[in-house]
């Protein structure tokens, strides 16, 4: 019944997506996760520590997280198993919260509506709320590369990642992931005290999107060449096999040189994170460096288009299964 549920879940989280409303009276399970994430962090990374029982501590703290995280799902689907349909739709109806189709095309939208109706400030405001670098170094084309860069990596870990888990191992694995994914964003950096203590959750992370990146990557590819033509897919390829090995994440480059491919844009570059610049390799060198808003909706539509495919083959996984 997994392609059923992500089926289901991915035409939920379409058409509901996070409501505002719900998240300010309630928590979001990430927020929950965040906190176990970080209860782990205070109790089991001391700095005192040598860093090779710091290592073996976050190794095992993630391990422990992952379990607990594949437990619950795994409850949650015997509780809800047994109610035949009824239950499946609330089960998708709980899995489409840990997917993030509708919340990103919404946030990337809003950056390009704030370019075209109130400006650069506004724009650089608006992009501030889906990036970690800093907005105020950024020019207009620089919030619009930013933005698009946000959404095709973002496409990867908040859409088609979590939908890849979810297909295989239902809802177990899509909680897990998102522990993961959550872990690494929170401890998987390089920071002096997170090197040691983050280092087992940033490497099972690497692993855990090695396929569903460049999954991503290719179905981005595809649909570019059903709405702008086989050139543009053609450079999306070329673009992903020359760049997305290049970029400092093993994942991240993927769908992001896809897009730049697609788009002819030159995404990536060095960019600011406060008081650090991080030297990062231009993805698609040979396209252009003036990206607008009307590339963000160009972005916007492409992965609007993945996401239809991604529900095509859900649905067609459930027929088939």
């Amino acid at each position: 019944m997994s392609g059923a549920l992500a089926a289901l879940a991915l035409a939920i989280d379409r058409l509901v997506g996070d409501p505002d409303a719900v998240w300010r009276r309630v928590p979001h399970p990430v927020a929950g996760f965040g906190a176990l994430i970080a209860a782990a962090d205070r109790t089991f990374n001391r700095p005192h520590w040598p860093d090779g029982v710091r290592r073996l501590a976050g190794l095992a703290s993630i391990l422990v997280l992952l379990m607990l995280a594949a437990l619950l799902g795994h409850a949650i689907h015997l509780v809800l198993a047994p109610l035949g349909w009824p239950g499946l739709v609330l089960e998708a109806a709980l899995a489409s919260i840990l997917l993030a189709q509708k919340s990103l095309s919404d946030h990337v939208r809003r950056v390009a509506e704030a370019l075209d109706r109130e400006g650069l400030p506004a724009g650089r405001k608006a992009v501030s709320m889906i990036v970690g670098r800093d907005p105020q170094a950024l020019d207009e084309a620089g919030v619009s590369r930013a933005a698009i860069e946000s959404l095709a990596e973002n496409a990867s870990d908040g859409v088609v990642a979590p939908l890849f888990f979810l297909a295989l191992f239902g809802l177990p694995g899509l909680v897990a992931y998102k522990m993961l994914n959550t872990a690494d964003s929170m401890i998987g950096h390089l920071s002096e005290r997170h090197r040691a203590f983050g280092r087992a959750a940033a490497r099972l992370d690497d692993l855990a999107n090695l396929v569903p990146a460049r999954l991503t990557a290719a179905v981005l590819a595809a649909v570019t060449g059903m709405i702008l033509g086989r050139r543009a897919a053609g450079r999306a390829v070329r673009a992903a096999l020359a760049d997305g090995p290049r970029h400092r994440s093993p994942n991240a480059g993927w769908p992001e040189a896809a897009v730049a491919g697609a788009l002819d844009l030159a995404l990536g570059g060095p960019r600011r994170y406060g008081e650090l610049v991080v030297d990062a390799p231009m993805l698609h060198a040979p396209g252009r460096r003036e990206a607008t808003a009307a590339d963000i909706r160009k972005a916007l539509i492409l992965f609007a288009r993945t996401c239809d495919l991604l529900l095509v083959a859900a649905v067609a996984i459930a027929l088939i299964g």
